[in-house]
């Protein structure tokens, strides 16, 4: 009878741990929890002893995929995901490892977000901490397995009420702070049971008592000058502003010193809080001024002077996205600093000298190229022939951005002259008392009547100004300067080649992302950068950053009227509207037709969108609104025109849930030539 009673109070226990975990998470003890494999693909597999699930990788090939679905999910205050993972490099061979990737399904979209990727192989668990941002919508986490050369397991998954750089210390995970290791000190767990110390250590501040737990540094292994012990806290993933807290103790605190660092992913430091006193003998509370716009990890250091510099002890750090001590100041908004032109000026203006720079618009032609935004909107011209005259310098300026902050400046540019076009476009950053000033970008390179992408990062300790400057030395060195689509985010200025790609949106930099062909060979959809080989058709370079890659169909390796498929991966099925965004280039004179379908699964394709003829020498935006609430694929259908010069070409391609922001007049499906073949609208 007391054995029976016994194993009910365990499967009470285990009962009441199941019943403990938060929505979204799992141990894999016993089952799966409320995660399923997706029947289509490799499934997971529960380990016999339990503890973790794992893919098995006997009969697999490589690129085999292995998805974990969960339920519906819901996160209406801010959350913290954790996920315990090992990626097992196969023996001998340390390349092409598998890869594990987490992405969030959003009940009103119909496609997944990737929120992280890893693919370093260990011989050890690891743990990923993902902030997820407060959201009313109902969301599915789904969690992928990419098989290469070795086996991939999953060990836990947790999803709690706060942010990842909050911790107390008393999980074995340690909200996954981690020491960076140094010979002589280090960070360790303090607290419980152990007392593996020569100091003489506090209790916790979370429990007050000797079970709790909080991490320390002893001095007593100390043997040299200024040795630094570090602890290091997870990259935050989502925007987030506010107060950040913690407890300390100090012990002879002249010894050493205790410092609060924020670190980007570029390694960059900044120190944000330093011990200035001593301080009493007890548990003494911390707040920090914290601001992490862009990914950033916390780092507390320890510098040590001596063996005599005591020990140092942290507990209970938490994060409050209300500003210390009542702070008021409005955080940096990335809008107020962008404008695309189409309305107005946005925040930026010009010398009261005169207008340097004209916002104008071109109607659609073979002759002039449109806009950066659709092809159709506004943009910016300097040197036009209000003030092409020579020594003419035309200043537009930027809305003030606070310092102390790093920033990426994107915008676009194309140049239209002469040969000579060194400096006829800068940037300038301007200190806000204008006397100081530092030029960070010019043009470079001869015109080439496209539209290029430049990015620059820069952070000033003072608060500065962006400046364009346009200048017209001479008549020769005087071509028409244009300017669109200016964007300030913080944070660095990330590599494309390094950042996945955004949820449902493809610019075929990197490959042909989800996109297929039922068969390849010269007549097929083609990816390329640069000028098309035919003269007087095609564009002249891509519409993402000028230099990069697009799609399009070659009509010299074409018969009239042959057709080339391009084929969107499988997209879920949801209530409401979707939003399809892309770029299209129709430039010469035989151009045939571009057409945009819908199938669903094996039906018939449906026509949701078809321009004819030449439109344009500029490429342009066109905006597609449809429903449909079964899984279904987008289509895009080239058909070669009548001559050689009917390349076709499409770029940025974008799903997005909802209605479209701003609808285009659907109704013009033929020619888009203009009347008036070189008209500019001031």
């Amino acid at each position: 009878m007391l054995v029976r009673g016994i194993l009910l109070a365990v499967q009470a226990l285990q009962l009441a741990r199941a019943v403990d975990l938060p929505a979204g998470s799992c141990a894999f003890e016993e089952n799966t929890c409320s995660f399923d494999s997706v029947l289509a693909f490799r499934p997971w597999i529960l380990n016999e002893e339990g503890h973790y699930i794992y893919v098995d990788t006997s009969f697999a090939k490589q690129g085999d995929r292995a998805l974990l679905l969960s339920s519906d999910l819901q996160a209406e205050e801010w959350s913290c995901l954790r996920l315990v993972y090992q990626i097992a490099a196969s023996s001998g061979s340390p390349s092409d490892p598998s890869q594990l990737n987490l992405y969030l399904r959003f009940e009103d979209e119909s496609f997944d977000r990737l929120l992280w990727s890893a693919n370093e192989p260990s011989d050890s668990w690891l743990i990923a901490s993902l902030d997820l941002q407060n959201t009313p919508k109902k969301f599915k986490i789904l969690i992928e397995g990419v098989l290469g050369l070795g086996s991939i397991a999953l060990f836990e998954i947790k999803m709690t009420t706060g942010y990842c750089i909050e911790c107390d210390f008393e999980e074995n995970h340690l909200c996954g702070f981690v020491n960076r290791w140094n010979p002589n000190v280090n960070w360790f767990v303090g607290g419980g049971t152990s007392r593996n110390s020569h100091s003489v250590l506090p209790q916790d501040h979370t429990f007050k008592n000797e079970l709790g737990h909080y991490m320390y540094v002893d001095s007593v292994y100390i043997k040299h000058f200024q040795e630094v012990a570090q602890l290091i806290s997870p990259m935050t993933t989502a925007p987030m502003s506010g107060c950040l807290s913690f407890y300390y103790q100090l012990q002879q605190g002249n010894d050493n010193v205790f410092s609060l660092y924020s670190r980007d992913v570029t390694g960059v430091y900044e120190e944000i809080w330093k011990t200035n006193s001593p301080g009493n003998p007890a548990w003494n509370l911390a707040e920090v001024e914290f601001s992490a716009p862009y990914p950033m990890e916390l780092i507390f250091e320890v510098a040590f002077n001596g063996p005599k510099g005591g020990y140092v002890a942290l507990d209970d750090i938490s994060f409050s996205p209300v500003h210390c001590q009542n702070q008021t100041e409005l955080p940096f908004s990335a809008i107020d600093a962008s404008c695309n032109f189409e309305e107005d000026l946005c925040n930026f203006y010009q010398d009261k000298e005169g207008p340097g720079w004209a916002r104008v618009k071109v109607k659609p032609n073979m002759y002039r190229a449109g806009d950066h935004t659709s092809g159709l909107g506004y943009y910016l011209l300097a040197n036009t022939k209000f003030t092409s005259q020579p020594g003419y310098i035309g200043r537009l300026y930027g809305p003030t951005l606070p310092g102390n902050l790093q920033y990426c400046l994107r915008f676009y540019y194309a140049i239209y002259g002469f040969l000579k076009m060194r400096d006829t476009l800068a940037v300038y950053i301007f200190e806000e008392n204008h006397v100081v000033q530092e030029k960070i970008w010019s043009v470079l390179e001869t015109p080439r009547g496209v539209w290029m992408e430049a990015e620059i990062a820069f952070k000033k300790p003072m608060p500065t100004k962006v400046v364009f400057m346009s200048l017209c030395k001479s008549f020769w060195d005087c071509g028409l300067v244009a300017l669109d689509d200016i964007t300030i985010e913080l944070g660095s200025c990330r590599s494309p080649e390094k950042l996945p790609p955004a949820p449902g949106e493809c610019t075929f930099e990197q490959d042909e992302c989800a996109f297929t062909q039922e068969r390849r060979n010269r007549s097929s959809w083609h990816r390329r950068r640069g000028e098309t080989p035919t003269s007087y058709t095609g564009p002249k370079g891509d519409h993402t950053t000028g230099v990069g890659y697009y799609m399009y169909i070659e009509a010299s390796h074409m018969v009239y009227g042959q057709k080339a498929h391009l084929s969107s991966g499988p997209l879920r099925g949801v209530t409401g509207k979707h939003c399809l965004a892309f770029f299209y280039h129709m430039y010469g004179a035989g151009t045939g037709l571009l057409s945009v379908y819908l199938k669903k699964g094996d039906s018939e394709e449906s026509l949701l969108w078809r321009r004819r003829g030449e439109q344009s020498i500029s490429w342009l935006r066109a905006l597609i609104e449809y429903s449909c609430e079964r899984q279904h694929q987008i289509i895009f259908e080239a058909i070669r025109g009548m001559s050689i010069r009917s390349d076709i070409a499409i770029d940025d391609v974008k799903f997005q849930a909802g209605p479209c922001a701003e609808m285009e007049d659907i109704t013009q499906q033929s020619s888009g030539y203009s009347e008036d073949l070189n008209e500019i609208d001031y």
